[in-house]
């Protein structure tokens, strides 16, 4: 705790509760309270804030001064935060956090997310030990997996896997009723996102995480914002003549980034309609791999700027084919 001098009043630590927090500020009544992005951060902005506190949560990738001391302990990383927060809050580069509804939706997004990874890993489990015991299997979708491998695998190598198989069989129907909720919350709570899923490529769940991380559209300038913000831009190391272009910063929520991907894979897939986005990922794309990869991130980065503008214009979105050359004929 600091005073209006910037002399240090008092120092400790409380736990990390409602009870203890609100004490705190009983005896700091509307105080200005600086912390740092992470797992409890939006439950106790929230809970500050309804105090009367104002309160600041710092960006913890851009406090170079608290991560990269030499002698780093909670004790510094505390008082750097409130001299930063005293000095000039811009310092901080503070976030604002969504609603407790919003993050209870985006939860629900990540949980399933968490779901279909553990469902991955479990199917790669039960090929990788069929695989061992000389039974190949196909190649389904993961939805149907479990029920493809009752009929493929004989009924004496059966009983090995039947334990990964029941677990596979909870796991898909949780998915598909966590799917099923979060796609009626979304035409429900958030109509925004049936003008979003008018791009191909960009499904219910896609449109809905970005909603629910952009938070307020208007928060962005201009539209292209969007794109340092999700981490889809190249960092920049410049000083004097030296002007360095670095990957992309992956700054933001990762998945987001993952999910606006996936879409500019899709777009610039085979089963990807014509459209501007994918021209202009066709004339990116290279022959090697990594000139591909770089198309798929612009693509995805356009992709963003796109969702923006459609929100926050109200506009519905048009495809705009680009023109095939014309033939030119020349005389013989």
């Amino acid at each position: 705790m600091l005073d209006a001098t910037g002399q240090l009043i008092h120092e400790g630590s409380l736990p990390n509760d409602r009870v203890a927090l609100a004490e705190l500020l009983t005896h700091y009544p509307a105080a200005t309270v600086a912390l740092e992005a992470g797992t409890h951060s939006p439950w106790i902005s929230r809970f500050l804030t309804g105090l009367g506190a104002a309160v600041i949560v710092a960006n913890p990738r851009k406090l170079h001064a608290i991560s990269r001391h030499e002698r780093k302990c909670d004790r510094r990383d505390a008082a750097m935060l409130a001299r930063l927060a005293r000095a000039d809050v811009a310092l901080l580069h503070p976030l604002q956090h969504g609603s407790a509804q919003a993050q209870h939706d985006l939860l629900g997004i990540k949980l399933r997310d968490a779901l279909v990874r553990t469902r991955v890993g479990l199917i790669n489990t039960v090929r990788f030990t069929l695989k061992s015991l000389g039974y190949p299997v196909s190649n389904p979708s993961s939805e149907a997996f479990h029920k493809h491998i009752v009929s493929e695998v004989p009924a004496d190598c059966l009983p090995v896997v039947q334990p990964l198989l029941t677990v596979l069989t909870l796991i898909t129907a949780q998915i598909k009723t966590l799917e099923g909720n979060l796609v009626t919350r979304s035409k429900k709570d958030y109509p925004v996102t049936q003008r979003l899923q008018q791009i191909a490529g960009v499904g219910p769940l896609t449109a809905l995480c970005f909603v629910l991380k952009i938070g307020d559209p208007a928060r962005f300038g201009r539209s292209r914002d969007v794109g340092p913000y999700l981490g889809l831009c190249p960092g920049r190391d410049q000083s004097g003549d030296t002007d360095k272009q670095l990957r992309i910063s992956k700054c933001g929520d990762g998945l987001l980034r993952r999910l606006l991907v996936s879409a500019a894979h899709y777009i610039l897939g085979p089963f990807g309609p014509a459209c501007a986005l994918r021209t202009y990922g066709q004339h990116l794309t290279g022959t090697s791999t990594r000139e591909k990869k770089r198309a798929v991130v612009a693509v995805a980065r356009k992709l963003a700027v796109l969702l923006l503008s459609l929100w926050k214009h109200g506009t519905d979105y048009e495809p705009r084919v680009p023109a095939a050359p014309a033939l030119v004929l020349t005389p013989v």
